[in-house]
């Protein structure tokens, strides 16, 4: 493992001090209804003036209870690389209160970027929360990195990869480690970009408990998706095959769902594409990928959007229902693991971009669920947490009349 840059991460989370405060058990919306949003990170709250870039995950706590995990970049600025933590609030009720704001991660020099998270559900480490992120030289961008992984001394353009893990539900955080040459090709790729969002540990088929982490690599403007995983929860990495792109456009931040059959399905932010989301499937567990190609049913405004498997074969995709805009924000179900969209409803009418859903109860075997959409809101001002329900059927037009 090559040497942290510039200085010490600090990555020990306060103890029990911190845990959510214990309030009466929250009642679900209705059938095709939301719940209001919930404020997550708020800018000017916690330290940071601004919050960005959402992940989310939820896990069980050694008493049995449901926890969700929420975190964001917490920046002094809108722009991508400065001196970014990594920030960190907790939910013991569905998300409808939260514990104090945390700074799990903190490299002074370093910007820390990309927050990607996944709650691992079997094997020896099951009950782990395993978070990766890069870290950038402070004012570097994507574009300015180079490729190769340097010698670790202060100041080399390079990106860099870490891992951290809690085993307590998210009270305690292991120190960061560096995982740069794992997962990133030693010759043409200069970023790389885990997620955002969510990772996925498989449940099916031959490859059942990988865990996989979702990324695109760089140059800029040549982005190319691929994903690394781990036989071993996350112990050691290996690096996958870039889906080639097609000629409509590129595939940039990503996410990923497992089918019944134990394929893997990407889902791609466009770049100079149609505006349509980004699709390619693996049949190897993440090592290759199909071309990709475009999806029709989902439009996409170049923005980051998130989608989760929930059993059954149903999956549910949030993003924005523009193709200019980062407004509009409409959670998408799919009943054939994502080869169709029929359904949606729309959950925020105004500015909405980055988002990440995560299951709240529900949802096996094609059952009614709730789910959560983590979504970045108001220009940026805040991240909101809105509880959905998606329904066990089709729903009828009177039965959702936010359905659009």
């Amino acid at each position: 493992m090559q040497p942290l840059i510039g200085a010490t991460m600090l990555a020990l989370a306060p103890l029990m001090q911190d845990a959510p405060a214990k309030v009466p058990a929250v009642q679900a919306p209705a059938p095709g209804r939301m719940g209001a949003p919930v404020d997550v990170f708020v800018g000017g709250e916690g330290g940071s003036p601004v919050y960005r870039i959402p992940a989310i995950t939820s896990v069980r706590t050694k008493e049995g209870a449901t926890r969700l995990l929420a975190f964001a970049e917490a920046r002094g600025t809108l722009a991508d690389v400065g001196a970014n933590d990594l920030a960190l609030r907790m939910s013991d009720d569905r998300g409808a209160t939260w514990s104090d704001y945390r700074v799990i991660a903190d490299v002074p020099a370093r910007s820390l970027n990309n927050p990607c998270v996944v709650a691992l559900h079997s094997g020896a480490h099951a009950g782990r929360v395993l978070l990766m992120f890069q870290s950038y030289p402070e004012g570097k961008n994507e574009a300015a990195v180079t490729e190769g992984f340097g010698t670790g001394a202060p100041g080399e353009l390079i990106c860099r990869t870490f891992t951290m893990h809690s085993d307590d539900a998210g009270r305690t955080w292991s120190e960061p480690r560096e995982v740069t040459r794992s997962v990133k090709r030693a010759k043409g790729a200069t970023s790389t970009a885990t997620g955002p969002g969510i990772g996925i540990q498989l449940a099916h088929g031959p490859h059942a408990g990988r865990v996989i982490m979702p990324f695109n690599e760089g140059p800029y403007d040549r982005w190319r998706v691929y994903a690394a995983y781990s036989d071993d929860g996350g112990d050691s990495w290996m690096l996958g095959d870039a889906a080639p792109n097609d000629e409509r456009g590129l595939g940039n931040e990503v996410q990923m769902f497992e089918r019944v059959d134990g394929s893997v399905v990407l889902n791609a932010r466009q770049h100079l594409g149609a505006k349509r989301r980004k699709t390619a499937v693996s049949s190897d567990g993440g090592a290759t990928w199909s071309r990709l190609a475009d999806v029709p049913d989902l439009p996409d405004p170049t923005c980051m959007a998130g989608v989760l498997a929930l059993g059954g074969g149903v999956v549910v995709f949030s993003g924005c229902d523009s193709e200019s805009r980062r407004a509009l924000g409409t959670l998408w179900i799919s009943r054939d693991e994502g080869r169709t969209w029929p359904e949606k409803v729309l959950i925020e009418p105004e500015g909405f971009a980055y988002s990440v859903p995560v299951r709240l109860d529900g949802g096996a075997d094609g059952a009614a669920a709730e789910v959560g959409v983590l979504y970045e809101a108001a220009g940026y001002k805040r991240i909101a947490l809105r509880r959905v329900m998606v329904p066990a059927a089709a729903p009828s037009a009177a039965a959702t009349p936010a359905a659009r």
